[in-house]
């Protein structure tokens, strides 16, 4: 499945069950592990959980099978790896203290861009 098909059906989940503050990081020029990341805040930890869980079996109606689901019970931070598509629930207080939206807007400053290049 495209990259873009699966981003729209985990952030229409993700909207569907309530999650807040849903925000998509296109990481495409900034890593090669993923394509998008989507930062989503529950209202506790088993929401976080219920988030990741529904998002998992919404993506595999289509025949996508998550790669790995880091976090669980009593966690402050669920991660779901669906390949193209990360999604990081969090709760209000993690969000506020990992900033990832913050890490991830970060560009690579040019000197190293030279050297790498």
């Amino acid at each position: 499945m495209q990259a873009d098909k699966l981003l729209k059906i985990v952030q229409d989940e993700l909207d569907e069950r309530k999650g807040l503050q849903i925000t998509t990081l296109d990481v495409r020029d900034k890593t090669s592990f993923t394509d998008y990341m989507v930062l989503v805040t529950g209202t506790s930890n088993r929401h976080l959980n219920s988030l990741c869980e529904n998002v998992s079996a919404k993506i595999g109606e289509s025949g996508v099978k998550p790669l790995g689901l880091e976090g669980g019970v009593g966690a402050d931070w669920v991660l779901l790896d669906i390949g193209d598509v990360i999604v990081h629930a969090m709760t209000a207080q993690a969000r506020e203290f990992y900033q990832l939206e913050k890490l991830w807007s970060v560009d690579r400053p040019k000197e190293i861009e030279k050297q790498a290049g």
